[in-house]
């Protein structure tokens, strides 16, 4: 699929040492996406208006107010894919704790997450997966190569989930929990198991970006940038590996390392 259709046509005067250019350029399209569940307006998010109900899904299973796709009755995209609309068995008390406990988070995309404070449980994340630390370093570099929205506009994230057959599922957002939310939504419509698989997103690997992992019991997370002291200390709390500044074959491995090959 062209993503023309997410982009606008703009001009612009760059300057070039001594010289002042007019060219045309391209910029990200960013929309105002309404979430509807079972007929109440639930949250309004700044983003790419593209994999609207994966994203949706994939943000209320994050927040514990959909607990599986199979509590979905429908989902149906409306308003030239301005409103998702969702009708859906819901647990309630997520559903108010995203706003009683509405937190804003460190994400570009003005993120808002109501559940990361303790308020859901989640097991010690146990799995036994074993991933070649050079097949990170070849995914890293496969990840950042072929994010083509990117390429255009320096004005994307890209979250990417490497599965335990090989397979890659992706999403890009100008925002890293959208594109989290995205390729984990993707997955869950799919029903594509992600309990043994290793996440790739692009920027710093903060808290909230690390219970997003925890809460869809994703073993691995990884990230070419660094993480955040409450990143490192989420991780360890819920046994996730935790890996940053992974370019060419180096990598920091900060929480439970034993998931990976040397």
């Amino acid at each position: 699929m062209s993503n023309d259709k997410y982009l606008k046509k703009i001009i612009i005067e760059k300057v070039l040492g001594d010289e002042l250019i007019e060219k045309d350029d391209v910029v990200i399209d960013e929309s105002r996406i309404n979430i509807f569940l079972n007929g109440e307006k639930t949250i309004s998010m700044m983003c790419i208006p593209k994999d609207q109900e994966a994203h949706a899904i994939g943000f209320l299973m994050s927040e514990n107010v959909i607990s599986s796709v199979d509590d979905i009755t429908s989902i149906e995209v409306k308003n030239d894919g301005l409103e998702v609309y969702i009708e859906a068995h819901v647990d309630e008390n997520s559903l108010k704790n995203l706003y009683k406990e509405k937190t804003l988070t460190s994400g570009c995309g003005g993120g808002v997450t109501g559940n990361v404070a303790g308020s859901v449980e989640v097991p010690f994340n146990q799995v036994a997966m074993n991933v070649k630390a050079s097949t990170i370093s070849k995914e890293v570099k496969i990840f950042y190569d072929e994010s083509e929205l990117y390429m255009l506009t320096g004005c994307v994230h890209k979250a990417m989930l490497y599965l335990e057959d090989g397979t890659t599922v992706t999403a890009e957002d100008i925002g890293r929990h959208n594109a989290i939310d995205k390729v984990i939504g993707k997955c869950k419509l799919a029903k594509i198991d992600t309990t043994k698989s290793v996440l790739f997103v692009s920027g710093r690997l903060s808290s909230e970006m690390v219970v997003k992992a925890v809460m869809h019991k994703v073993p691995i997370v990884v990230s070419r940038t660094a993480p955040t002291y409450l990143g490192v200390k989420t991780a360890h709390t819920h046994g996730i590996t935790l890996i940053g500044f992974a370019r060419g074959k180096k990598m920091n491995l900060y929480t439970h390392q034993g998931r990976i090959d040397v």
